[in-house]
C-alpha cells in the first residue's frame, strides 16, 4: 500500500513538473483599439498603467501587423497561422455587407471545418484551452470555439454586442447573446469587460497545475459605444466620443491587470506568455480612436488600417524592456505559441507565420519576413522589405519607403517605375497561389473603405478633429 502511494505521489509530482516545464500562454486581444492610444505608445489621454508594464517587462513591436484591417479575416488569418486568403475567407463575416452574389451567406459564414486552429494544436501538446469573450468565426453550431479546440466558452459567436446585459435580445441577433458553454445563454450582471477578465481569473484559478491556453478577445473598443459612469468620470476634460473610448480603454487596461495580477498571486507570472495586440486598426470615425503618426484606419490598407500594438512577455525566457523592430504578424502567434509549448514547428504544416522567439532572444538575425502580403477583393498590399506597395482597381498604385515614411505621405511610384512594376508582379503571383473568395463585399462598402482611407490620410486633418474632440471642457 505505501508502496503504491509513493508511486502515485512521484506521478503527481511528475506531471506537475512537466506542467511547469510548459508555459501556460494568453492572448490579450483588443478591438478596433487606436495605435496611438495606449501609453506604451505614448499616448498622454489614455490611462493604460498595466499594459504600460506589461510593456516594460517583455518585448515591444514596432511593426507589428494583422492579416487584414477588418475583424472576421483578421482572426481567421490568427487562428491558423497563415494568411486567410488561402482558404477563401477574404470579406469580413457579417452578412448585411455580403453581396447578394455570394454564395455563401448567414450561418455558412464561418472558418472552415478543414483549417486546423490555434488550439486545435496546443491540445495536441496537453494545453486546456479557454476562448472568452468575442469570437466572430462563424454563428452556426459547427463553428462554436468548443468544436474548435477550446475546452470553455463564455462570449458572444457575432462581431459586436451590448457591454451591458439585454433585456431582450434583438429580433435575428441570436449571435449577440452571452454564452457560457454551449447553447447556454446567460447575460452579463455587469460590465462586459469586466466579466471577461472575471471569467479568465476563475479560468486560471481552476488550472493552475497543468498547461493552460486563454485566448481572451474582448471586444472593447468597439460600438456601442459604452462605458461605466466611475469610468467616465475619469476623463473630466474629454467628451463625446472621445470620453467613451478613453473609459472603455481604462476598463480593457483593468481587465488585463486582473488577469495579470491572478498569474502574479498563483507564482504563475513568470513562465506565463503574455501577448497583446488588436485585430485591426482603430476607426476613428465610429469610435474616435487614434492610429497617428500612421495614416488609415480600420477597413484599408494604409499602415493605420494593418499596423496595430504588439506585446509580448515570458520573464523566463525573454529579457524585458526590449523594443524589436523587424516586421511580424499575429499569424506568427500560432507557430511561436507551439514551439513554446514543446512541438515542433516542422509538424506544422502549410502555415505562412514563424516562431517569434528566435527572433526577439538575437539567436535569429535575420527578418522573420521579408515579404508580407494583404488582400482585399482588386485591392492588395505587397510589402517587400521596406518598401510597400498598394494596387487599386480605379487609381494608380502607390509606393512607399517605409523606413523613412510611415505615415505614407510620399507616393513614390512615379520615381521608381521598375520597382512598381516588379512589384506588382510579385503581387499577383502571390494572388495565384489563392482560393476564390467565399463571399464578396458589396459596392458601397468598398467604396466607404476607400472614402474613409483618403479622409485619414492626411495626419494634420487627423490632429485637428481629435484636437475638437478632447478640447476641455468650459465651466
Amino acid at each position: 500500500m505505501i508502496r503504491i502511494l509513493v508511486v502515485m505521489l512521484f506521478l503527481v509530482f511528475q506531471i506537475k513538473a512537466e506542467a511547469q516545464k510548459q508555459p501556460n500562454i494568453i492572448f490579450l486581444f483588443s478591438d478596433d483599439a487606436g495605435y496611438a492610444d495606449f501609453g506604451f505608445h505614448g499616448s498622454k489621454i489614455m490611462k493604460t498603467p498595466n499594459l504600460d508594464k506589461l510593456a516594460q517587462g517583455g518585448v515591444k513591436f514596432t511593426q507589428g501587423y494583422v492579416t487584414d484591417a477588418v475583424c472576421g479575416p483578421s482572426r481567421a488569418g490568427l487562428m491558423t497561422g497563415k494568411y486567410q486568403q488561402r482558404f477563401g475567407y477574404e470579406e469580413i463575416n457579417v452578412p448585411g455587407y455580403m453581396s447578394e452574389s455570394s454564395k455563401f451567406l448567414d450561418d455558412d459564414m464561418g472558418l472552415p471545418l478543414d483549417q486546423v486552429t490555434m488550439a486545435d494544436y496546443l491540445k495536441k501538446q496537453g494545453y486546456t484551452n479557454a476562448m472568452i469573450g468575442k469570437w466572430h468565426l462563424g454563428n452556426a453550431d459547427r463553428f462554436h470555439p468548443l468544436k474548435r479546440g477550446f475546452d470553455e466558452f463564455y462570449g458572444f459567436r457575432g462581431g459586436d454586442r451590448s457591454y451591458f446585459a439585454y433585456p431582450e435580445i434583438p429580433d435575428g441577433h441570436l449571435d449577440k447573446r452571452m454564452e457560457s458553454g454551449f447553447g447556454n445563454f446567460e447575460e452579463p450582471k455587469s460590465y462586459a469587460t469586466d466579466i471577461f477578465a472575471d471569467k479568465a481569473v476563475s479560468f486560471i484559478e481552476r488550472n493552475q497545475d497543468k498547461p493552460f491556453f486563454i485566448y481572451l478577445a474582448f471586444n472593447a473598443v468597439h460600438t456601442p459605444m459604452e462605458a461605466t459612469p466611475e469610468d467616465l468620470a475619469k476623463f473630466p476634460n474629454l467628451r463625446g466620443t472621445r470620453k467613451e473610448v478613453a473609459a472603455m480603454t481604462l476598463a480593457l487596461d483593468r481587465a488585463c491587470g486582473k488577469v495579470m495580477d491572478k498569474l502574479k498571486e498563483l507564482g504563475l507570472y513568470e513562465n506565463t506568455i503574455i501577448v497583446f495586440s488588436n485585430d485591426n486598426g482603430g476607426p476613428t470615425d465610429k469610435n474616435a480612436s487614434i492610429n497617428l503618426p500612421l495614416s488609415g484606419t480600420k477597413s484599408n490598407h494604409l499602415e493605420g488600417g494593418l499596423r496595430v500594438p504588439f506585446l509580448l512577455s515570458w520573464p523566463a525566457q525573454l529579457q524585458g524592456n526590449k523594443t524589436y523592430d523587424y516586421p511580424v504578424s499575429t499569424f506568427d502567434l500560432l507557430p511561436t505559441f507551439y514551439a513554446s509549448a514543446g512541438g515542433n514547428v516542422s509538424d506544422l504544416k502549410d502555415i505562412d507565420g514563424v516562431n517569434l522567439i528566435p527572433f526577439v532572444k538575437g539567436e535569429n538575425k535575420n527578418r522573420p519576413h521579408e515579404a508580407l502580403y494583404w488582400k482585399k477583393e482588386n485591392r492588395g498590399v505587397y510589402r517587400e522589405g521596406d518598401w510597400k506597395l498598394i494596387r487599386f482597381p480605379d487609381r494608380p498604385a502607390e509606393l512607399y519607403d517605409l523606413s523613412k515614411d510611415i505615415t505614407e505621405q510620399h507616393d513614390l511610384a512615379t520615381q521608381y517605375p521598375e520597382r512598381v512594376r516588379s512589384m506588382y508582379k510579385k503581387l499577383f503571383s502571390w494572388e495565384l497561389t489563392l482560393a476564390r473568395p467565399m463571399w464578396m463585399l458589396k459596392r458601397e462598402f468598398e467604396k466607404y473603405d476607400l472614402d474613409r482611407m483618403d479622409r485619414y490620410r492626411t495626419p494634420e486633418l487627423v490632429n485637428k478633429e481629435m484636437l475638437q474632440m478632447m478640447a476641455p471642457i468650459k465651466d
